[in-house]
């Protein structure tokens, strides 16, 4: 039984395919995870740094927080489970929906993205509709202010509390609907809605299958799971496609 070239006949067979990811896939790029042991959310309390209430409280402090995890992802590159996954796009019918902010399945080369938590590059003003992709680290001016209305620029992410963005969730568990399979790489399964993703694939009977360090509330549904590193599991996958 070789479970690696059932999953690559599964995503060979399949019309529609959609690929969830989590932090776990950035993880081998050197970006911590929130909720593993090395994870950022054990060294800072989550809730004085990502909600609204923070920001208004104290922009600075949190758009400090922000530069330095935007300081950390600019230095990483995509590994080897991102350069996969954009090699596959070319040849399987893909679509990546990532709880991730970093930009590096984009990065990989990956052109079918949709960001469920928005993106850290990404600067938003709080009062009127103005928004840009700004890639300076560190930010010339922290809190950085509204070109159009001065008012303050917040992270263009999804803090606690909030909804996610409508658009992109619609797509979401539309793409969900029609999908033959879903490949859930390093997400922890808990964060709600995105992680009804899979449960929609299985119960329009799609195939789930799983790839994590380990078991999840998701492994209770997947038809194949893969309790190891996204990029070891995918480069195995791989010589069978």
């Amino acid at each position: 039984m070789n479970l690696y070239k059932d999953a690559a006949n599964l995503l060979k067979e399949a019309k529609n395919i959609l690929v969830f990811t989590g932090a776990g896939i950035s993880a081998e790029s050197g970006i911590p995870t929130f909720r593993g042991k090395d994870g950022l959310w054990n060294k800072y309390n989550p809730q004085e740094l990502a909600t609204l209430e923070a920001f208004l409280k104290n922009p600075k402090l949190v758009w400090e927080w922000y530069d330095f995890r935007r300081k950390l992802i600019k230095e990483a590159k995509p590994n080897l489970a991102h350069l996969t996954l954009a090699k596959w796009e070319k040849i399987l019918p893909i679509t990546i929906i990532t709880q991730n902010v970093d930009e590096l399945h984009q990065r990989a080369g990956s052109k079918n993205v949709i960001e469920l938590h928005g993106n850290i590059w990404t600067l938003k003003c709080l009062s009127c509709s103005y928004q840009e992709k700004n890639y300076e680290v560190p930010l010339k001016k922290i809190p950085p202010i509204c070109p159009k209305c001065h008012d303050l620029l917040r992270p263009g992410v999804v803090w606690f509390g909030e909804a996610l963005p409508e658009d992109a969730l619609k797509k979401a568990f539309a793409l969900a609907q029609n999908a033959d399979v879903c490949l859930v790489i390093g997400t922890s399964g808990v964060v709600f809605p995105a992680a009804q993703i899979p449960y929609i694939v299985k119960e329009t009977g799609g195939k789930v299958i799983e790839i994590n360090l380990e078991p999840t509330p998701i492994s209770e549904i997947a038809d194949i799971s893969f309790f190891e590193k996204a990029s070891e599991a995918l480069r195995k996958i791989d010589k069978y496609l």
